[in-house]
Order: structure tokens, then sequence, then C-alpha cells
């Protein structure tokens, strides 16, 4: 099987996600190969879009049979960089937090928190999901002892920015922040921000464009 490329524009690594969730689905359904046509067909996009966006993997597919599924799964998490376990710490421990570690889809895809951090005396200490919170001054040794390699910002706006930094001052290479700010952060470290509000109103567009056809 030849390399992946290394440069996959960032729409085609959006897409390879969205695939990787079908094909997880195909496979518990016992399915062992899947075409391009199929694939396209169950996300609403194109055959040639599909195949574009494969392509990037190596040769994987065989004309006239498909893709095996399993192979392409495995090609699509080493592509995204999840065929192995990544550590996260997550600082800000409120409602939006506590969801987040109550999600099972996030060890199901290789993801584990295994740090807490938060400002409220009153929350330092306790247990949240067999994690302790541990107040943000710990934040050196506490990544130091875990491992963990990606920062997961649920903080009120106006701490995101100083958290942040002392995250990747202790080492943090990737930061996903939910807090509604932008974050400056240096060019070696990745930063993926979430805006709930954002995609809301991206979704009443939607709505208010489909309900003028």
């Amino acid at each position: 099987m030849s390399p992946f490329k290394p440069d996959i524009p960032h729409p085609s690594v959006r897409r390879l996600s969205v695939y990787l969730r079908q094909l997880e689905s195909l496979r518990v359904q016992d399915v062992r190969t899947v075409s391009s046509q199929t694939l396209a067909a169950s996300l609403g996009l194109t055959g040639a879009q599909v195949r574009k966006d494969l392509a990037y993997l190596g040769s994987l597919g065989h004309p006239g049979i498909g893709y095996p599924t399993q192979e392409l799964v495995s090609a699509i998490r080493r592509a995204l960089g999840i065929d192995r376990e990544w550590l996260a710490a997550l600082a800000g421990v409120g409602n939006l937090a506590r969801a987040l570690l109550r999600y099972r889809g996030f060890p199901q895809q290789g993801f584990r928190i295994v740090a807490l951090f938060d400002t409220d005396p009153a929350k330092i200490g306790q247990q949240v999901e067999g994690l302790t919170i541990h107040g943000v001054g710990h934040i050196p040794e506490v990544i130091a002892a875990t491992g963990a390699e990606l920062g997961v910002l649920t903080v009120p706006v106006e701490g995101a920015q100083a958290v942040a930094d002392m995250l990747v001052a202790a080492g943090i290479r990737g930061v996903l922040n939910f807090a509604p700010t932008v974050l400056r952060l240096p060019a070696s470290v990745s930063l993926v921000s979430v805006d709930l509000a954002v995609q809301l109103e991206q979704l009443a567009f939607l709505v208010q464009m489909a309900s003028h056809d």
C-alpha cells in the first residue's frame, strides 16, 4: 500500500472524519467492502469527490470491487493521526466539561481525558468521572505526570487566554477551545475553536434560506 500524502487539504480532512464514522458503522454491520458510490450516496456527496479524497490515502481500492472496509478504516485513522491514544487535559470543570467527560465517543476514538483543572477553590480536590480537579497552579506538574498532549478549554472568556498560555507552557501541543474568544497561541501549537453560538447562527441562516426557496 502506498503511503498517504502529508499535504491533505483541510476540507478533505474533515470529510475523512465523516467517512470514518460511516465506515465504522458499516464494519459493525459486517460489510467487508464498500464502493465510492455507496459511500457517497450515504453522505450526500459524489463518487468523484469520495475517490479524490481517498486517493490521498494511497492505492486502496479495486476496480469493480470497491474498498476493503477494515483497510480503509485503518488508513483513515492513520492519516488523521488517531491510530494511537491521545491524552488530554481539560480546564474549566463546569456543565459543558462534565457533559464532555461523560461522552463515551472520546475513548472509542482514542482520546482519553487524564487531567482536570479549575480556578474555583470550591471545586479543587473534587472527583469527577474518577479524576481529581486540580488548581491551575498545578498545571505544570500534572501535565508532566500524565503526559497529556492536548488541552480542552471550557473556561469563561476572561480566563481563556491565561489558562491556554499555562497549558502551552506546560507542553500541551494542541488546544480545543470552547470559549467564545480568539486565542493567540504560538505557531507550533495547533488550535481548533468551537463556538456553539456561531454554529447556531449558521444553522439559523440555513433554515431561513430554505424557507425562502
